[in-house]
């Protein structure tokens, strides 16, 4: 029997690319979906038959009812938030529990976390890295400093281990006189979480995505976040805490390299960035507005304005590079529909110097623009590669050429219908 493989799709920007979509569109595909790495700071925003959900935990396979969906061990749980979101689909009419599995290795968020991740962030003032609250950030810390909570423990002695965490977090918040907080309530819901998760099937993921493969299943690996947020690749300190890029398929699913198939790199047609940190394309003008009201560029879970900016080829080169993306999936073309000239980013610019490689820090440089034709023609109504415009296949032609690598899926809009294939 033929091996099965792992494909990879992932965000290889900033994030906020519209994965959300893609996984659903390409889920019937596969035979399973798979999230890596991440937790419920990043919102998948997925739009059919007029319902609009976002998903923030739950792998977005989950609307295809012959389909396994895993949160691989890579990830951290917030139980109550995961709670929220599974009731909110099951309201919908979708069956999770036999259909969802998570990894006993994953690890789980207190609330003390998100006290910690809030305490953090003032502490750093002007500093601050702008997370989204969530206690991403401290679940990662107490992951790598090996006293975190995992899945696996509200299977035996769960209260006398989270009492346990939870005294540390406290003694912590205590000793930085960070005394904002109540957590009773939210405390009392999160529990409820805990005995809601153990309804669900809680297995040793990585075992079970190897007999998916014996058996020549395909699985496909959902990222979270985008590949310059990653850990060790991003633009650090102001990054997320997890390993967003392909990489992270092998450590947050159990994986090793040789199961890798494809890897499908998502990017917008622009540049989005949310919370502080360098960003050489940003735009302070009403060409930035104008990029942010028709790409309703606002974040899926904090509700924050998008930074928004052209696109920018120094960082996708990179993204391409570091991922070894072997495909291309371009998000949101149609926002660019009315813009009568194009801009995109060849290079960075500082103190006279340029580069076309992605710099250490990226702090105070300026992007090097070349300038294109707009299309001016709406998109959202085509449906194949022979009704592009010239100007738009133009730019798809360039953007080819400039990053050596082919763009398979062209997207107008947020429809699943709206969804071309190359």
């Amino acid at each position: 029997m033929t091996q099965g493989k792992v494909d990879a799709l992932l965000g290889i920007v900033f994030g906020d690319e519209g994965k959300g979509k893609v996984v659903d569109f390409f889920t019937p595909q596969y035979d399973v979906v798979a999230r890596f790495a991440g937790g419920p700071n990043a919102g998948h925003t997925i739009i059919f038959e007029g319902k609009k959900f976002v998903l923030r935990s739950i792998p977005s396979g989950i609307f295809d009812e012959n389909k396994v969906n895993i949160i691989g061990n890579g990830c951290v749980i917030a139980p109550d938030l995961f709670m929220k979101e599974a009731h909110e689909l099951e309201a919908a009419g979708y069956v999770l529990t036999e259909r969802l599995h998570i990894s006993r290795r994953a690890h789980l968020i207190l609330p003390t976390h998100r006290v910690l991740d809030r305490a953090y962030e003032a502490a750093k003032g002007k500093n601050a890295v702008g997370t989204t609250g969530k206690g991403i950030g401290p679940t990662y810390s107490d992951k790598a400093a090996r006293i975190g909570l995992r899945v696996g423990d509200i299977e035996e002695d769960f209260m006398a281990k989270y009492e346990r965490l939870k005294a540390r977090h406290l003694q912590i918040l205590a000793d930085m006189h960070f005394a904002d907080f109540d957590i009773a309530a939210e405390e009392q819901e999160w529990l409820q979480g805990v005995e809601y998760m153990r309804k669900f099937r809680l297995s040793d993921t990585e075992t079970e995505i190897h007999a998916y493969l014996a058996e020549g299943k395909s699985v496909l690996a959902e990222g979270a976040q985008g590949s310059l947020l990653d850990i060790d690749h991003g633009t650090y300190p102001y990054v997320s805490s997890s390993s967003t890029t392909s990489g992270g398929v092998c450590t947050g699913l159990g994986v090793g390299p040789g199961h890798i198939g494809r890897v499908y790199g998502i990017f917008k047609a622009y540049s989005t960035r949310v919370g502080s940190g360098p960003f050489p394309v940003e735009l302070f003008d009403e060409t930035g507005d104008e990029l942010r009201r028709i790409g309703h560029e606002y974040g899926a879970v904090t509700g924050r304005n998008r930074r928004c900016g052209w696109i920018d080829l120094v960082a996708l080169k990179y993204a391409i590079m570091i991922n070894g993306v072997t495909d291309l999936v371009m998000m949101k073309s149609d926002v660019l529909d009315t813009f009568p000239v194009i801009r995109v980013c060849t290079a960075y610019e500082k103190d006279g110097v340029q580069t076309t490689a992605m710099p250490y820090d990226t702090e105070g440089w300026q992007a090097v623009y070349t300038e294109l034709p707009g299309w001016q023609t709406p998109l959202t109504e085509l449906r194949s590669e022979e009704q592009f415009p010239k100007a738009f296949a133009d730019y798809i032609a360039y953007l080819e050429r400039e990053l050596q690598t082919p763009i398979k899926i062209i997207s107008v809009g947020p429809d699943r219908e709206a969804t071309i294939l190359m």
